[in-house]
């Protein structure tokens, strides 16, 4: 189950961060922040073939001893990170991905209101509903 879940523009702000629970997520957002290093180092190294794909699933970008911290970019370079507990070995690397993936499309659906200027923190209902009943989720 995701601790955290963090959408970063290309620009690396914040266009949404969500924590469960609160109490932590000043350190929550650091783990998001220092993850952005690896996430640059990723799409360099994978450089000419990231363009090429259209799965832009990064897997598995640093694991602490407390957390494993995943990424996901998508083409217009919209950086997704997700924050698990390590003590979680339930969870498997496809369904972290199909994680991102309802992400992604639920993201697109924001994208895609005329209402929504691009680069703007996300304040969508639906959105934060759809987060929400991805972290509470029991694996």
């Amino acid at each position: 189950v995701p601790r955290q879940c963090g959408l970063l523009c290309s620009q690396n702000y914040p266009l949404y961060i969500r924590s469960v629970p609160t109490e932590n997520e000043l350190k929550f957002h650091y783990t998001v922040h220092t993850s952005l290093d690896v996430v640059d180092e990723k799409i360099s190294a994978m450089g000419k073939a990231l363009v090429d794909q259209r799965e832009l699933y990064l897997g598995l970008l640093y694991p602490t001893e407390d957390y494993k911290v995943y990424g996901y970019v998508t083409n217009s370079k919209v950086k997704f990170v997700m924050v698990v507990d390590s003590s979680n070995t339930a969870l498997r690397d496809n369904e972290i991905r199909s994680m991102f993936r309802k992400l992604h499309n639920s993201y697109t659906d924001i994208m895609c209101n005329p209402f929504y200027n691009p680069g703007d923190r996300i304040h969508s209902r639906a959105f934060d509903t759809m987060v929400n009943s991805m972290m509470m989720q029991v694996c």
